[in-house]
């Protein structure tokens, strides 16, 4: 039977239709069992991250700060795969071995034609010669070289000219080198803020007592001109803007021991931001980094294996048994304040110094006990308290004494460091596997006095054995180091901010990209 002109515009009609909803069908079904299919290609692919970040905010392209959430469950966090390293544990560290400092680069530092970036795993980009990237690597490779014939001066005093200042003397490892390098940081560093996350976990940090170091470098980041750029492509460092001290704050319930928070907190930042821009994923870190004075800062950089192994961490925990790696991390200087003004500095002549050796602490700590259990009112040399006896002053018994002991407590980093720097008082350093603030330009030895924990007992002889001449030499360092260690507002030029800043150019001076990459 011959079909009629209705049953052949059905046959058509229905092949249409098939041709439509097949190709539907097949896409949703792709859509259902690999979701991140459609991802775009700037983020970490399904085998290595899981998504965390509010997707709202992720679809906001504006520069305007996202709405920052927590991940409501444990099933979202980032879990390592068997083909990945394992977070990291704290017993793959050995005790007392720190890598070495950065070192300038040595090699030809010519920059190829083209930079081949990794962008994630089996992902390539190539950038043209004329990207920003290879611009910015240029400039870095020019430094490099400067800095290096800069290095083979052996004076003590720098050969730059400068207003302000010239480093000079055995306070320095080298005092050209450093200059130097300080005029070309002031000259290219650039440090983009990413603006993602909302106070106070985000932008924003304490400004007084004993983490004051973290949040005052906060602020002026965030509302400081110094070295800022609000480029991304200009940008040769970008810093990710958390406090550790307000996570713990807002997201720790104190004696719980529960630190899952925190852990959400910071593996979902780092999603936002990799899934939100480029820049993460194209040096897998390596050109990022954070700054904590907390003694959990070392703890938070282990959710994410790249932020701890690769990423610049700036830390006052700065315990090389604790996974802290010199070589691209950088030592903070604890520093405690009361009040915004800078503290009164200096103290009693060296010829009226009658305390050999002063310290008053409480109970924390393995180093602690030690100390307290040889010395605490055992001589009238080492004066050793677990409180100031009434009607001291802490701060007097500071600067009447020759040399202040600073034990590592719970964790290896003191405000007493830098108080006895500030009274002129000799540092005494006893610690294990503790890298000082700025060791990589100050050369420690020449006004400190580091004592392993081994030798607590033998503490007095070793103080007796530096001679009057000695004492005077490192005695009289103190007053010229103590400019890098003050904390003014605003900054001024070689102060406490400038040197963390200068320890954060140093390691991206250690880094390029396309290096990385081709590893």
């Amino acid at each position: 039977m011959r079909p009629t002109r209705k049953t052949q515009v059905f046959s058509i009609s229905s092949i249409l239709v098939g041709l439509l909803v097949i190709p539907l069908v097949v896409l949703l079904v792709i859509f259902l069992v690999q979701p991140t299919a459609f991802s775009s290609s700037s983020s970490f692919s399904s085998s290595s991250w899981e998504t965390t970040w509010n997707p709202v905010a992720s679809n906001d392209t504006s520069n305007s700060r996202s709405n920052y959430s927590v991940p409501s469950s444990t099933e979202e966090i980032w879990q390592p795969q068997p083909s990945q390293a394992p977070v990291f544990t704290f017993a793959n560290y050995q005790r007392g071995a720190p890598a070495p400092a950065p070192q300038i680069f040595g090699v030809d530092d010519e920059v190829q034609e083209t930079i081949t970036q990794q962008v994630g795993p089996n992902k390539t980009l190539f950038m043209s010669s004329s990207s920003h990237l290879e611009k910015l690597e240029a400039s870095l490779g020019r430094a490099r070289s400067s800095i290096r014939e800069a290095a083979k001066v052996r004076n003590k005093t720098s050969t730059h000219q400068d207003p302000d200042y010239v480093p000079r003397g055995p306070i320095y490892r080298n005092p050209n080198a450093f200059h130097r390098s300080y005029l070309e940081m002031e000259k290219l560093f650039k440090i983009y803020v990413y603006e993602e996350g909302q106070v106070p976990i985000f932008h924003d940090g304490p400004c007084f007592h004993m983490y004051l170091t973290e949040g005052r470098f906060i602020h002026e980041m965030e509302n400081g001109k110094l070295y800022r750029t609000t480029d991304p492509n200009q940008a040769l460092v970008y810093f990710l803007p958390f406090s550790v001290v307000r996570m713990v704050q807002f997201l720790y319930l104190p004696d719980t021991y529960d630190r899952n928070g925190l852990k959400l907190a910071v593996i979902d930042y780092i999603n936002l931001i990799a899934h939100k821009h480029p820049f993460w994923n194209r040096s897998l870190g390596a050109d990022h980094f954070m700054l904590s004075c907390h003694d959990w800062g070392p703890f938070t950089t282990a959710f994410v294996p790249h932020l701890f192994h690769k990423s610049i961490r700036v830390l006052c925990n700065a315990n090389t048994s604790e996974g802290f790696n010199p070589s691209k991390d950088a030592s903070l200087p604890e520093i405690k304040l009361l009040t915004p003004e800078i503290p009164r500095l200096g103290g009693q002549p060296p010829s009226k110094r009658s305390t050999l050796a002063f310290f008053a602490g409480g109970l924390h700590g393995h180093i602690r006990y030690l100390l307290l259990n040889e010395w605490k009112g055992k001589d009238q040399d080492v004066l050793v308290y677990e409180k100031v006896p009434h009607g001291v002053s802490y701060e007097e018994m500071m600067k009447s004494s020759k040399f202040c002991l600073c034990p590592s407590g719970y964790e290896v980093a003191s405000p007493r460091v830098v108080e006895a720097i500030y009274a002129e008082c000799v540092p005494v350093l006893i610690s294990d596997g503790y890298i000082p603030p700025f060791s990589d330009v100050l050369d420690w030895k020449s006004f400190s006095v580091q004592v392993p924990v081994k030798n607590i007992s033998d503490i007095k002889n070793i103080l007796m054995s530096i001679s009057n001449r000695q004492y005077l030499r490192m005695q009289r360092r103190l007053k010229q180091v103590q400019r890098h260690f003050l904390m003014n507002g605003p900054p001024k030029r070689y102060d406490v901010f400038h040197m963390i800043v200068h320890s954060i150019w140093l390691r991206r001076l250690n880094i390029r990209i396309q290096d990385l990459l081709s590893t």
